[in-house]
């Protein structure tokens, strides 16, 4: 399998509907095609299109036994068992034709006798030529004159247009950038207009092999291949709810990008996946996967509350002191220092690994932690099969939830905890959601109830290839407690986890459907 084999299954997974979550509160696609339909109809009222253009609309559902039906305007019931293959769509879902969701209009060839030039002038003429990676690329633009532009001037494309190759190469979708907004068309391409409907979803879907095998059956044979606007028209889609289309949008986009990235480093294709994965938590650790909101509460506002707390803690006698407390903040020479509680500063600048936005903080992970210690023995009362008594697991060193040895009747460590491993897979993390009593060959980290625990548990585990394949013959609580955690607002830990979890999920949604 290629890159390009991957692409389209990511966008066939995205038009199943099976790229990202459904959400039951969403408006049915039904609820769109109406509103659509209606907007169509002032449209006509206000000149825009003409009552022609709606006579042919229709609607596609799915019947009784099972088979696709179209209703037509007239009343009129058609069974599309032998049109197309269609798949399973979720029930929020609609199949349309396109002429239901967008207009299509063709481009036109610059006057016989007249050329255009390389010399720019206000009228950018668009050949398929430019036309590549779902964009128009300006490095071979041609122009045409202010005479040419009167003959051809109603044939134009904008920016909220999608265009589409009919000529010679068929099937090349793409967007237009601003900078090309009223352009002329080639007439070897059309411009799809969208109704309220997501246009770089529209966009997508097209792509598809779905949509991209009906264009080359509707395509006529002839000297150079053409597609026809009323066979484009025909062609069958299918549309899901208008917030799920953006959800969608943001998903492949993000996806793609992945993919292009680990294709560069020439990555064998075997293991695109694994490293999308890891290049995803990259981003995310290094302030890379969202955007960061200048009005969230600073990070140093945290700490304050943190260590307030644990002031209260200690106090309590539920915590011990820690004799070198510290802060680590930025300074004037743009280096970073550490000041501990003894009043001492030393520049710490050779230990960071990478740099952070600005409204982050460098922070050492004792210092957002109530507690770091090694799991103790197998407990007396350890039993293999889980009973009514012994009902709480016993962990042993292993990447996964599923590293439960046995059970015990007393937990050591509370839900929401993160173990690492000190032995055998020396730095690997797990997040636990359970009470639970560890075993010596794991330390635990019981964390601050201020920090997103799924947060530290990714940059624990993208940060965990630091001690693999060292001499390092195990790792001690010293040498865990002072490792350095980049610390985001808590709002954006919570941001920064949701996304990762919505991409990792579209990742193994690839990798489960790959075979």
């Amino acid at each position: 399998m290629d890159t390009k084999v991957l692409k389209q299954k990511i966008l066939d997974l995205a038009i199943r509907g099976k790229l990202v979550p459904q959400d039951p509160n969403d408006e049915p696609a039904s609820v769109l095609l109406e509103k659509i339909r209606a907007e169509k109809q002032q449209m006509v009222k206000d000149g825009m299109l003409k009552s022609k253009d709606l006579k042919n609309d229709t609607i596609i559902f799915v019947g009784e036994d099972n088979l696709h039906y179209e209703k037509f305007s007239d009343g009129t019931i058609k069974c599309l068992k032998d049109e197309t293959k269609f798949f399973k769509i979720p029930k929020s879902w609609s199949f349309v034709r396109i002429r239901d969701i967008a207009s299509v209009k063709g481009g036109k060839r610059i006057p016989k006798g007249k050329e255009f030039s390389a010399v720019p002038t206000p009228h950018a003429y668009i050949r398929v030529t430019n036309m590549k990676n779902r964009t128009i690329t300006t490095s071979d633009l041609k122009y045409i004159s202010d005479e040419i532009y009167e003959t051809i001037r109603n044939y134009t494309i904008s920016k909220t247009d999608l265009y589409l190759t009919i000529a010679g190469t068929i099937g090349l979708v793409g967007e237009v950038p601003d900078l090309l907004d009223g352009m002329n068309l080639t007439e070897n391409a059309v411009k799809v207009t969208p109704f309220s409907i997501n246009k770089t979803f529209l966009c997508f879907c097209l792509l598809s092999c779905f949509v991209q095998n009906q264009f080359q059956d509707k395509t006529h044979q002839v000297a150079q291949p053409k597609l026809a606007i009323e066979r484009i028209l025909n062609t069958i889609i299918p549309l899901p709810p208008l917030n799920e289309q953006t959800l969608i949008t943001n998903s492949v986009k993000t996806a793609f990008d992945l993919v292009d990235c680990v294709e560069k480093q020439n990555i064998a294709l075997g293991e695109i996946i694994t490293k999308t994965k890891s290049k995803i938590l990259d981003l995310a650790i290094r302030g890379k996967l969202v955007p960061q909101d200048p009005n969230d509460e600073p990070v140093s506002v945290l700490l304050e509350r943190i260590h307030q707390e644990k002031e209260g803690l200690i106090k309590a006698g539920k915590l011990k002191r820690d004799k070198r407390e510290s802060v680590i903040f930025r300074g004037e020479d743009n280096s970073y220092y550490e000041k501990f509680s003894d009043g001492t500063v030393e520049c710490i600048r050779k230990e960071i690994p990478f740099a952070i936005p600005e409204n982050w903080n460098w922070v050492r992970l004792k210092n957002i932690c109530y507690n770091i210690y090694a799991g103790g023995d197998k407990p007396s009362d350890f039993v293999k099969e889980k009973d009514a008594e012994h009902s709480i697991p016993v962990v042993a060193n292993g990447t996964t939830n599923e590293g439960i040895m046995g059970f015990t009747k007393t937990s050591t460590a509370k839900a929401n905890t993160i173990t690492i491993a000190g032995r055998g897979t020396i730095g690997f993390p797990v997040y636990r959601n359970y009470e639970y009593c560890p075993i010596v060959r794991l330390l635990v980290i019981n964390q601050c109830n201020l920090i997103n625990p799924l947060f530290l548990y990714y940059y624990l585990y993208a940060r965990r290839l630091d001690s693999v394949g060292s001499s390092i013959p195990q790792l001690t609580v010293p040498m865990v407690k002072p490792k350095l955690i980049p610390l985001p607002p808590l709002k954006e830990q919570q941001t920064i986890v949701n996304r990762i979890i919505e991409l990792l999920s579209v990742i193994e949604s690839i990798d489960a459907n790959l075979m």
